[in-house]
């Protein structure tokens, strides 16, 4: 059963990474960059700020301590539990896999870090602010997506290391959107407003 999954794992793996093309990995590439998506970062603190008020003071900090959190997850416990290569670093695949800049990273994979954060993220502010910025889901999933799918796409990771985190980061999203809640409910309440509808 495992060697079945592996097997489609590694045909899916080539499917996406095969398909390359000059304007798929500039733009892919870059998609898979930390530091690209600090102006949307930037853009997405302000709309918080703007739109939650004092109580973006409650709920920015908890997007850190769940951003460590999912990362720890990552590459503090199941990284080093698995000891997964990369495709990128799997001897059985060299010269099979087309890398960029001849970037492979570290060389465990499993769970990708990047897909887990921002899956996390995007949970995480679908259950806090879905009814204040109801339009946020429309901008946060796709991009998730997107940088998901670039660290499959550049070779590094297996679709099961971007889909496994994806799916994990749904729980510690909602916990950590709870918290959230409690602490609005007890410290931050507004008259009449119950905790049902805090946001």
């Amino acid at each position: 059963m495992l060697d079945q999954l592996q097997t489609l794992d590694t045909r899916l793996l080539l499917l996406v990474n095969g398909h390359h093309a000059p304007f798929w990995d500039g733009l892919l590439w870059w998609a898979s960059q930390t530091f690209t998506w600090v102006p949307f970062y930037a853009a997405l603190l302000a709309v918080l700020v703007g739109s939650f008020g004092r109580r973006a003071w409650v709920l920015v900090p908890l997007i850190a301590v769940l951003i460590l959190a999912s990362d720890q997850l990552a590459s503090g416990l199941l990284k080093p539990w698995a000891h997964r290569l990369r495709p990128s670093h799997e001897p059985g695949l060299v010269g099979q896999l087309h890398l960029l800049h001849g970037y492979r990273g570290g060389p465990y994979g499993f769970v990708s870090s990047h897909a887990g954060n921002v899956f996390a993220l995007a949970f995480y502010l679908f259950f806090t602010a879905r009814h204040r910025l109801p339009e946020l889901a429309w901008v946060l999933f796709p991009w998730a997506a997107l940088v998901a799918y670039s660290r499959v796409y550049l070779g590094v990771h297996y679709p099961s290391d971007v889909l496994v985190p994806a799916l994990l980061s749904l729980p510690l999203a909602y916990g950590v959107s709870w918290l959230y809640t409690w602490i609005i409910a007890r410290y931050v309440p507004l008259s009449s407003t119950s905790t049902s509808t805090i946001v």
